[in-house]
């Protein structure tokens, strides 16, 4: 008993603070809705008393207040070029107002208040996912200087600080731990619920929080191209986004217009009743139309979140649902992006042609060339200090290393055909990095990739949900890439492609339905930006993947691509759904009400009646 009492109080603190904040944050809003029903509340304390010529000047006050702002804000809309069905909430309260329909004008000015206010607090419920994503931004970090601490301004923060995070402290950027241990809160960022021990010189995230004893980190990207920075992005680019559904509405709403005023002055003319002009227009809600769509989708990107999936705006949940090919990358996508040196062939040095492979792709964020500098680190090799780097993204990187020409890359970097590729003892699943010093040919480092342990339940979760076609497009070798396209079962297998190859790939499948590709959200950029969804596996690139994705895997688990394919098909199919229903209840209303057997107070209520029915069914997106 005691625990229940426990939730529901901390359920009423939630409203209270809700309710706190959308007068912080929507003023006009609240105090509309408040100021119109305490004035309806007066009105009918007056008229019980006896005083009904004060009562009706209260109703008046009240229908004028909200008239005046709703004026206001439809004014302001047309000079934008914009056009809303608020529209028609006004003509209803004028026209009451100019009948002497004085308690329904009042009634209506209450309903309309009452729904902004129901619009803002729904949004706010709806929004609940991503804000609490947000809410982990910090604006303050402490600095480690030789004369002791200093606390500056999350902008001041460099490469190379040392910053010291106490206990339940966010860290503000990505480093790397540079005290013994440390124990971090990943939740928000992997879904862990369990806290996690690093040692030091372990990557920590920006995000992330502190749950041991206080440490420092050194800091090796500013806030801005941290992990979290690219959450922040993203969240704040969901919450300006306006989906295609949402502005079909907006192209709905002059035909709505025209279609309420023709009942209610064909209603008026055959009953000889002006009165009826009224009761048609408080029923003509355009909630359905105006609040259905984005409160669905909204919803939905904010269960997404909980998931650990940033979607970047409704429109990108909208073209998730209708989604029918998926195209993969391979390398750090679907495999585990952490390949393994197995053996060096070439006449050179192996530990040389590694130190020098490894000392150029210091400057690479590619995997293999990731994976090169791990072993020439873990072998205690002394790298070389680049210059005059240029990198082909996932293709390959030249640059000078100690005074000669290094090259490092695939075999289409360098443009060899099949009879120049050198073999490998286990061509199906190896890749190589070719290695060429002062313009010829060294050796090639041969590595292994690893099949993700979650590719095979994603791609199978894929297929149940009906997706036409799945397509592996890589930049490796096509004995690698088939190797892995067969494991899986993929229907097409594009392989040794460049950044823009795989642009011209996302073209192809167009003609087969929306194309959403799937890659590390770095190299596959160009095609991540061309297909209509674009999804960034990983959190090490967050920033990067904020700018070319549209949606990027927190928790950097694939089954997250099924799961929001499945979020987004509910929202839009909730969306629908409440437009359908809510529209089609507001024209039998509008039709009730045109017989005459619907009076204009009693219409005004049976409309908020169907605003909330609505929005509580778009609200249904979240869970």
């Amino acid at each position: 008993m005691t625990t229940i009492v426990g939730e529901q109080t901390v359920r009423h603190i939630g409203l209270r603070s809700r309710i706190y904040t959308i007068f912080q944050k929507e003023p006009r809003s609240a105090v509309l809705f408040v100021v119109s029903s305490l004035g309806l509340v007066l009105a009918g304390a007056l008229s019980f008393v006896g005083i009904g010529a004060l009562a009706s000047i209260v109703l008046v006050i009240c229908a004028l207040l909200v008239l005046t702002s709703l004026g206001v804000e439809i004014a302001t809309k047309l000079y934008q070029k914009e056009f809303g069905l608020d529209l028609i909430a006004a003509l209803a309260m004028a026209s009451a107002l100019w009948l002497g329909e004085y308690l329904a004008s009042a009634v209506v000015a209450v309903m309309y208040a009452g729904g902004q206010f129901l619009e803002v607090y729904a949004h706010m419920q709806a929004d609940d996912g991503m804000s609490e994503l947000l809410s982990h931004v910090p604006s303050t970090a402490l600095r480690v200087t030789a004369t002791g601490l200093g606390e500056i301004p999350i902008s001041d923060i460099a490469v190379g600080d040392i910053l010291l995070v106490r206990r339940g402290d966010t860290v503000p950027a990505d480093g790397v731990l540079n005290s013994d241990l440390g124990v971090f809160n990943q939740a928000v960022l992997t879904g862990e619920p369990i806290p996690v021990r690093k040692d030091k010189g372990c990557d920590v995230m920006s995000g992330t929080s502190n749950a041991g004893d206080a440490i420092e980190i050194r800091v090796t990207r500013t806030p801005q191209d941290s992990a979290y920075a690219g959450i922040v992005k993203l969240v704040e680019a969901s919450r300006q986004s306006k989906a295609p559904m949402m502005r079909l509405a907006d192209r709905y709403a002059v035909g709505f217009l025209l279609l309420t005023l023709a009942v209610a002055g064909a209603s008026a003319i055959a009953f000889e009743d002006v009165t009826r002009i009224v009761a048609v227009l408080v029923v003509a809600t355009p909630c359905p139309l105006i609040l259905a769509v984005p409160v669905a989708l909204v919803a939905g990107t904010s269960k997404a979140a909980r998931e650990g999936i940033l979607v970047k705006g409704a429109a990108a949940l909208e073209a998730l649902a209708e989604t029918s090919v998926v195209v993969f990358d391979k390398t750090g996508t679907l495999t585990a992006g952490e390949p393994l040196i197995t053996r060096i062939e070439g006449s050179a040095d192996p530990n040389e042609l590694l130190r020098l492979a490894a000392s150029l792709d210091q400057m690479s964020a590619h995997t293999v060339g990731r994976a090169l500098v791990k072993e020439a680190r873990r072998l205690h090799l002394e790298l070389g200090r680049p210059t005059e780097v240029r990198e082909l993204p996932g293709a390959g990187i030249e640059g000078n290393v100690d005074g000669v020409r290094v090259s490092v890359g695939g075999d289409h970097y360098f443009g060899l055909d099949e009879n120049e590729q050198a073999s490998s003892s286990d061509p199906r699943s190896s890749m190589q990095a070719r290695v060429f010093v002062d313009g010829k040919i060294a050796g090639s480092i041969i590595l292994e990739d690893e099949l993700r342990h979650d590719a095979t339940a994603a791609v199978l979760a894929l297929r149940k949900l009906d997706i036409k076609r799945l397509v592996l497009a890589s930049g490796d070798q096509r004995a690698a890439a088939e190797s892995i396209a067969s494991k899986l079962g993929f229907d097409e297998v594009r392989a040794r492609l460049t950044p823009n190859g795989k642009v011209e790939v996302i073209a192809q499948q167009r003609d087969l339905g929306r194309v959403l590709m799937v890659g590390d959200g770095v190299n596959d950029a160009p095609a991540l930006a061309a297909a209509d969804v674009g999804v960034a596996v990983g959190s090490t690139n967050l920033a990067a993947a904020a700018e070319a994705a549209d949606i990027v895997l927190v928790r950097d688990d694939l089954k997250a691509i099924p799961t929001a394919i499945a979020i987004a098909r509910r929202s839009r199919a909730i969306a629908l759904q409440s437009v359908y229903v809510g529209m089609g209840l507001s024209l039998v209303a509008m039709g009730v009400a045109g017989m005459g057997f619907l009076p204009p107070v009693a219409g005004a209520f049976l409309q908020e009646a169907i605003d909330v029915a609505v929005i509580l069914n778009a609200l249904r997106a979240r869970f």
